[in-house]
């Protein structure tokens, strides 16, 4: 598989009108810190983008069947296929681990999903939904995994260029690629360095990157119900490979540290995914520190996050 600029391009015309355009807000004084508000996206992260961006398509080509979609999730993706389903008027089925948080869930639930839980881990509900695609014809989605997903994620990126023309580097959390891979197409096209951001327990890139081949990792972090992939994608590690990426490691934390910086100081409240894109570039030995002058934009990518250890927290360091 194989993910280009002009995939990239197609899948904006296609959801153009359908998403909300990101917002981006200045973080500090110096105008060389920026946060690209996604988590205000449909659903509460980046996913609606790469969902719709792969029913559109197969609504187009003919092949998006009545019985509907299967996806396995973490949660945010799920919530996105549910919704994107729901637009095209069509059944979503559902697989998360029982592990997945309560609140998103419930979310989609509220979007009228079929949700199943199985197992543990993301593998598991993987290994459900392909059973259940097999066994009803139910078109079956994927996480990350997909050029079309990537594809509708990398739109992001296209934006947040519109918006910052004159910017030099784009932090993105990872997890199975998806986002990453998008968005270092998309980053590439327009000059821009893209640094990829993992749990140090959670390192499926960062290990293919080392390996030189996509390999399996062990998932145990904070973030692992957004970030736990067991293994990144090809299309990731090729966009890794290919493009002026720089990937780095954090430890859960400062994933905290950055989740709570980002609600004592800022009032957003995000999930641990996204304060892991912030988590490289703070404390006195960042995992990624800019150069002087450089224009850099941390994307936040979702909120579906249980907000109340968040209420107590006075101060951040």
């Amino acid at each position: 598989m194989e993910l280009t600029h002009s995939d990239v391009k197609a899948a904006a015309a296609r959801v153009a009108g359908q998403i909300r355009p990101v917002a981006v807000a200045q973080a500090d004084h110096t105008g060389e810190l920026w946060f690209a508000l996604e988590f205000l996206q449909h659903t509460g992260s980046f996913k609606a983008r790469g969902a719709l961006n792969f029913l559109l398509t197969h609504r187009e080509n003919g092949t998006l069947p009545r019985v509907g979609v299967t996806i396995a999730s973490g949660g945010n993706a799920g919530l996105a296929c549910a919704w994107a389903a729901r637009s095209q008027g069509i059944p979503a089925t559902v697989f998360l681990p029982t592990t997945a948080p309560r609140v998103k869930v419930d979310r989609l639930i509220s979007y009228g999903a079929d949700v199943r839980l199985v197992g543990t881990q993301y593998a598991d509900a993987l290994a459900a939904s392909r059973e259940f695609a097999d066994a009803t014809g139910a078109l079956l989605s994927h996480a990350y995994d997909n050029p079309l997903i990537a594809a509708g994620a990398g739109t992001l990126m296209t934006e947040i260029h519109a918006r910052i023309p004159d910017l030099d580097a784009v932090v993105v959390a990872v997890g199975g690629g998806g986002l990453f891979a998008g968005v270092a197409t998309a980053a590439d096209h327009y000059g821009v360095r893209t640094v990829a951001v993992e749990p140090a327990r959670c390192r499926a890139l960062h290990a293919a990157i080392a390996a030189g081949q996509v390999v399996d990792v062990e998932v145990d972090s904070v973030a692992a119900d957004s970030l736990g992939a067991r293994r990144a994608t090809e299309l990731a590690l090729t966009a890794a490979q290919r493009y002026d990426v720089t990937s780095v490691l954090v430890e859960d934390d400062a994933i905290i540290a950055a989740r709570r910086a980002l609600w004592a100081r800022h009032r957003l409240a995000v999930e641990h995914a996204a304060a892991t894109a912030l988590a490289a570039i703070r404390g006195d030995e960042p995992a990624f520190r800019p150069a002087p002058g450089e224009r850099v934009c941390v994307v936040l990518c979702g909120a579906n996050t249980d907000p109340a250890d968040l209420a107590a927290t006075r101060h951040a360091d």
